[in-house]
Formats: C-alpha cells, structure tokens, sequence
C-alpha cells in the first residue's frame, strides 16, 4: 500500500518547518512565495489534510507562552514586563508560567504549551539540557530562549563574560587581593560558568591569584549562611557575589558579624536591582538592559512568525552601577 503524504513530507519537499505548512493550512501568516511552493506541491500530490487533526487546531491561538525561573527577581520581572508590552501592541497575549528554577517542570509546561497550541514560546532559561534540546526539536513551533545559549535555535544573552571581568578587573584595581566569590550551580552556563569565568579572569589580568569560591543556589538563605561560615574563619578584602540576591544575604550576615561595608570587607553584585540604590551604603552592582532583552525577545518571536529572518544568537549590553560598598586598599 502507498504510503500516504504527510504534513511533514510536504514541508520537507517545500524546504520549509513543518510549522509553516500548518500555518498555511491555517489561514496563518505564511510569505507569498513560500504559499506558492506549498500549493504547488500540495497539488501536485494531491494531497488532503486530515479533516479531523484540522479540527483539533485554531486557525492562531494569537498567544505567547512565556515560561520564567521565578517571579520575584527584579530583572526577571522587567523581562517579562517588556515581553508582555511588546506582544500586547502585536495583538498577542503572554500567557506566563513559574517553574521555580525546577527544570523538570520547565520540560513539561513547554510540553503542555505546545499541546496547548500556543503560537510560540519564550522561555527564560536557567540551563539548557539535551531534553531541552530534544523537545524543541520535536515542537512545531518557534522557541526563544533569554538568559542562556540555544545551540540549536535562538537565543537571546547577556554579556555575562565581559561584565564579569569588569567586576573582576574593578576590584583589583581598587587593591583588593583577597577575594571570596559566592556564585551558583554550573549547570546554568550563564552566570555559573560564563560569569563567574569573567570574574576570575578579570582578576588574574590584574594578577590577582587568591581567590576562594563558595557555591550556592540563587537564595538569600542559602548566601546568608555560607557567608556566615565563611567570617567565622577568616574576613576577605572582598566578597563578589554572582546575582544581587545573593550580595543581600551576604549584606546580612557581615552587618551580624559587626562588620562594616566597606571599611572592613568590600562587597559588589550582579542584576542592578532597585532596592541595591537603598542600602546603606548603596552596593556597587552590575545592570544588566533586562528591558531591551525581553524586547527584542518578543520580537524575535513576531519576526519569526512571520518568517523574518532573525539572528541567532544577540547580545545585550550592562553597565556598572557604582555604589559605596567598594573601598580603596
């Protein structure tokens, strides 16, 4: 018996994504030429739709699933919020969920918005596994990832490397020679491993060799406490810390030791949060332009849509905040 046509065959002779000959049986947006390709095959071939799979699609959902690590962190916020204001005067719709940095649970809402018939997927990532990998690969849809390199699709980064040695650089300058640094799992390739290889970096540019690394997840607590152990012991010159969050437990637990910033131990942060201006002294932090990234995120998802051509892979500028919590050695 012949085999029967499928939707895939049909986009694979048209050299396009299975996605767009779904679109074009749809009624989505496809461009003129490529409709032409598809049609002219899909006649040639005679080929039928299933009338009952067609049924189970909307023509387009005209909504976003936009998957986030957490909903209480500043510069996952503004991403969001510029995601969601761009897509709004695009007439589409975020539909945002938290998975809580569990990447089993970033595996199946992706799952279950792609089953859900979301038209795309924005998904600010904490790491990017080979599940990850073979997910989107299996989805008929376009995925942007924010925060973390895609390989095999779009991605959307910070420019964790350079900032890092920014920071790395900054506080060797300052005559700091005795430096902690408190950062996360490298499982998340952005600020565990690109960040952190930044910092130190920067440092031994500036022949800074002593440097002593604590780990920690992204939690106040968990910052809070490896600190506290830490000026138990001994007190460094300087405690770099890999997100703000974690500069604030850091920000605590020397103030408990009676301590003083920067008198007697300097401290600088990653993210720029708005709360870091308030301190006393205010910390000394990188912004990240968390607004432009959830821009251009959404729309890279628009262009896609609509079969634009977008790069790979861009990135998104920082600057550094100076705040008091640095001292001249």
């Amino acid at each position: 018996m012949k085999k029967k046509m499928t939707m895939q065959d049909i986009a694979d002779m048209s050299g396009v994504t299975k996605s767009t000959v779904s679109r074009y049986f749809n009624g989505g947006y496809v461009k003129d030429e490529t409709r032409e390709k598809i049609k002219s095959i899909i006649e040639k071939y005679n080929y039928e739709p299933n009338a009952f799979a067609q049924s189970l699609k909307a023509k387009q959902s005209r909504i976003i699933g936009v998957i986030a690590p957490c909903l209480d962190s500043t510069v996952t916020s503004r991403t969001m919020m510029a995601i969601d204001d761009y897509l709004r005067k695009e007439n589409y719709m975020s539909l945002v969920i938290n998975t809580d940095h569990d990447e089993k649970l970033e595996l199946k809402y992706m799952e279950s918005l792609w089953r859900m018939n979301v038209d795309g997927i924005i998904l600010i990532a904490t790491q990017v596994s080979e599940a990850h990998c073979a997910l989107v690969k299996k989805m008929d849809l376009p995925v942007v990832f924010v925060g973390q390199k895609f390989k095999d699709g779009i991605s959307i980064l910070y420019d964790d490397y350079h900032a890092g040695i920014k920071v790395g650089e900054l506080a060797a300058e300052k005559g700091h020679r005795d430096i902690v640094y408190i950062g996360v799992m490298e499982s998340d390739q952005a600020v565990g491993v690109e960040r952190k290889n930044g910092i130190l970096d920067g440092l031994k540019h500036k022949g800074v060799t002593k440097i002593e690394l604590l780990h920690a997840d992204f939690s106040f607590d968990v910052a809070y406490e490896k600190v506290k152990k830490l000026l138990m012991k001994r007190i460094p010159d300087m405690i770099i810390a890999a997100t703000d969050r974690l500069a604030f437990g850091a920000y605590k637990a020397i103030q408990e030791k009676g301590l003083r910033i920067p008198e007697d131990i300097s401290l600088v942060g990653f993210g720029g949060y708005e709360i870091s201006s308030l301190l006393t002294p205010k910390l000394t932090t990188i912004r990240y332009d968390s607004d432009t990234a959830g821009y251009i995120a959404a729309e890279t998802m628009s262009k896609l849509l609509k079969e634009e051509p977008v790069p790979k892979v861009q990135i998104v500028g920082y600057e550094l905040l100076q705040g008091d919590s640095i001292k001249e050695m």
